[in-house]
């Protein structure tokens, strides 16, 4: 993955691209992966960095949905369900088993989830990650001892999945580069190309590097840019009625002394409607999400004070120790690019997952909704659309069984470094040749100089944010941490990328700027 050879490779090309994606989050990348992989020739644009936007901000979790089951939504909860069970298998250094509990403090509670989780194990079928079973008080405190115990009558058991939604992101893009694909980020799409039957041809695009413009011709355009795809559909046509309700989810990241254990705790009920999780994350305590209907999605979303009022609360319902605002290391907010459902008056949190596909009559296809678990099956959708748009020759999907890149069965031997799956070994080698790289930025996050020189060489990081935001997640995890290694970061990757000391400091003067979005 490198920015400069890809955009060479743009500038040399003469013939029209089969597929040309815009938006670099999990469904445009996912899009490019099945792409290339079946043989088209393939490019991506992304505005800003990949997974800048939703694809970086999820609860973390590769799951069927328990709400959606909720719901009655039976055929997009086994859908999820399937493709946990194969992100598992060609992801493995990723995604991981989960187990969770349900506490139960009614004497209804038991019966009640134990029956629907049952129902879970018997949809997930071949693909499930373990069986679902009903726990005394004892062994919930045993999993949990920080739970509340007052009123506790015990638990349901069950098992879902885990992962680093933008480390997953970053080894897509690898994989859809080693398939063949180009991708670019801070390549921003302002513009789109058509033939005299006003027929979409391609799209222009604006290098946020260089400041230069450029144009892409290609057989089919995709617009696959999640909670922003209506503003890329009003370029395409002016009148284009929305098709997105955005909402905004926050989560609230805590010291690990808040759940010690390797079991999350799964709320199904709360007063807002939604599902809350608490999960340990990466040596924390993750806890979220809420579900508030916005007029407008943003890039960098701002989590409201009630919201983290009703996420504080709510923890503090079920957590022994009641966690504060003084005790939140970070906070993080994502739009879900959830797909309008008429004149619904329930809110968006009775919205369905289901994603869409829509063609307009100039021939912009536009793929809207899902979520992460799905972005396999969704990218397949779309290719299998765009094939015909373009009157390209059929070729079948492979991605059910191709490995992303890095996958490693058993790379916790790697440590620190996990997962970043079989590229640990190169990261490795780094530190084996410089051991100042071996060195941890901070005392508060594992995190090491040659994990910086790698994201630049290697996964087109171009900015100190996307290095402590998504390349590492130090900026979710901590955010007063992060802060304090943006300097070091900058001075190591202005050496690596050739920039000047000016550089260095507008950048540490940026991320500063950006972590009180963070910030309590």
């Amino acid at each position: 993955m490198n920015r400069h050879s890809f955009l060479q490779r743009l500038h040399e090309r003469t013939d029209p691209w089969d597929i040309a994606i815009v938006g670099g989050g999990a469904t445009g990348v996912g899009i490019a992966v099945d792409a290339a992989a079946r043989g088209y020739s393939t490019v991506l644009l992304e505005q800003c960095d990949f997974g800048k936007g939703t694809s970086s901000r999820s609860t973390k979790l590769v799951h069927g949905g328990v709400r959606y089951l909720q719901q009655g939504n039976i055929p997009l909860v086994m859908e999820a369900l399937k493709e946990r069970g194969l992100l598992l298998a060609n992801a493995p250094h990723l995604v991981h088993d989960l187990e969770f509990v349900v506490p139960n403090y009614q004497w209804w509670e038991a019966p009640f989830y134990g029956i629907g989780m049952k129902v879970y194990d018997l949809l997930a079928g071949k693909y499930g990650f373990g069986s679902s079973q009903l726990l005394s008080r004892e062994e919930v405190l045993q999993r949990i001892p920080t739970l509340e115990q007052e009123g506790l009558r015990g638990g349901v058991k069950y098992h879902d999945g885990q992962f680093d939604d933008t480390r997953l992101l970053i080894n897509l893009a690898q994989t859809a580069a080693e398939q063949g694909a180009c991708l670019l980020n801070y390549a921003r799409v302002d513009g789109i190309s058509k033939d005299a039957e006003r027929f979409v041809t391609g799209v222009r695009f604006y290098d946020e590097e260089n400041g230069r413009a450029h144009t892409v011709a290609a057989r089919c355009v995709i617009n696959a840019t999640g909670p922003f795809c209506d503003a890329l559909r009003q370029v395409d046509e002016p009148d284009a009625p929305a098709m997105i309700a955005p909402s905004q989810g926050v989560h609230i990241v805590l010291s690990r002394e808040f759940l010690p254990g390797n079991t999350a705790i799964m709320v199904p009920h709360t007063r807002d409607g939604r599902v809350m999780f608490a999960i340990p994350w990466h040596g924390h305590a993750l806890v979220g999400t809420t579900d508030t209907p916005i007029a407008k999605a943003t890039l960098e979303p701002k989590a409201l004070s009630q919201e983290l009022d009703f996420i504080l609360e709510t923890a503090g319902d079920y957590l022994a120790k009641h966690p504060t605002r003084a005790d939140i290391l970070s906070v993080f907010t994502g739009i879900r690019p959830l797909v309008k459902a008429g004149e619904s008056s329930s809110g968006t949190a009775a919205l369905s997952r289901d994603h869409t596909i829509h063609i307009s009559g100039s021939g912009l296809l536009t793929i809207a909704g899902g979520k992460w678990t799905t972005y396999r099956r969704m990218a397949e959708d779309a290719v299998d659309h765009a094939i015909v748009l373009g009157g390209m020759a059929e070729r079948p999907c492979v991605t059910k069984d191709l490995r992303v890149h890095g996958a490693h069965r058993h790379s916790e031997q790697f440590g620190n470094l996990a997962i970043y799956g079989s590229d640990a070994i190169a990261i490795g080698q780094l530190i084996r040749e410089d051991a100042q790289l071996g060195v941890m930025l901070s005392p508060a996050l594992p995190i090491n100089g040659a994990q910086v020189i790698w994201a630049a060489r290697q996964e087109m990081a171009r900015t100190v944010e996307d290095v402590l935001a998504r390349r590492t997640r130090a900026l979710f995890l901590n955010t007063k941490a992060a802060l304090a290694m943006a300097p070091l970061v900058a001075r190591l990757l202005a050496k690596e990328i050739g920039r000047d000391e000016a550089w260095e400091q507008a950048q540490v003067a940026d991320f500063g700027t950006l972590t009180l979005n963070y910030m309590i």
